[in-house]
C-alpha cells in the first residue's frame, strides 16, 4: 500500500477531531452559464444525500446548503479521510433579470442543477418601428 504524507492534513484530522469541524473551509465548486432563456447553474456535491440539499431564496440572494455525513460507521478507525464532511453552503446573488419564483433545481450523479429562466420584461424583445406611410393622412379637398 502507498501511503502519502501531508502534514496539513494530519493538522486538519486532528482539527476536525478536537474542534468538530475541518480546518478548512469546505468548497462547493460550481459552474453557471446562460443558455437561451435559462440561466443554468451546476454545483458539484458528489456523496451528498439529496435529502439533506436546502435551497432558499431571500430577495435576490439564492443559499444552498448541504451536508455530507462519513460514511464509516461511529468508531471505526479511520485510515485516510480526505473527503470533507459536514456542511457546505454557497451564496448566489442573482439579478433583477432572473425570474426566481420559477427555479428548477434537479440533482442527478451528485451534481446539482439549477434553471433559472430569465424574468420575461428582461428578455429581448422587437420594437415595431412606424414609417411615412404608416400615418394618416390629410385629403384636401
Amino acid at each position: 500500500m502507498l501511503m502519502r504524507t501531508d502534514p496539513f492534513r494530519e493538522l486538519d484530522r486532528v482539527a476536525q477531531q478536537v474542534f468538530g469541524s475541518t480546518a478548512r473551509p469546505a468548497a462547493m465548486v460550481m459552474e453557471a452559464y446562460r443558455a437561451g432563456d435559462d440561466f443554468i447553474v451546476h454545483f458539484d456535491l458528489p456523496g451528498i444525500d439529496p435529502e439533506s440539499i436546502e435551497l432558499d431564496v431571500e430577495r435576490n440572494v439564492l443559499n444552498v446548503r448541504a451536508e455530507r455525513k462519513s460514511p464509516a460507521p461511529e468508531g471505526a478507525e479511520l485510515i485516510v479521510a480526505e473527503r470533507p464532511t459536514g456542511s457546505f453552503t454557497r451564496q448566489l446573488f442573482l439579478g433583477d433579470t432572473l425570474d426566481t419564483e420559477r427555479i428548477d433545481a434537479s440533482y442527478e450523479a451528485g451534481v446539482l442543477t439549477l434553471r433559472i429562466p430569465v424574468a420575461e420584461q428582461a428578455k429581448p424583445r422587437r420594437i415595431q418601428i412606424t414609417g411615412g406611410s404608416d400615418r394618416p393622412r390629410q385629403i384636401s379637398g
